[in-house]
């Protein structure tokens, strides 16, 4: 699967608040912290992206539905489903 960026790109240490209680538990719990936080970062930056992608590619995507509405698919006559 391609994650969009460099999976084994060194680590960096960052400072991050986060809530206290939340970070107790989940340290209390045993759970891997900055995986966490990186899968997470992962999820938000994957999301972002297609929102951009979206955005960026309305009117264009806006073009095709309605071409495709008015003229049909390539393959409309050539389908046997």
């Amino acid at each position: 699967m391609f994650a969009g960026y460099r999976i084994d790109a060194s680590k960096k240490p960052v400072n991050l608040s986060l809530n206290s209680d939340l970070l107790k538990m989940g340290k209390d719990l045993g759970l891997n912290l900055s995986s966490i936080a990186e899968n997470a970062l992962a999820q938000a930056v994957k999301i972002s992206m297609a929102e951009r992608w979206l955005k960026e590619n309305a009117e264009a995507i806006e073009a095709y539905n309605a071409r495709v509405e008015a003229q049909g698919v390539f393959s409309d006559g050539s389908r046997t489903f």
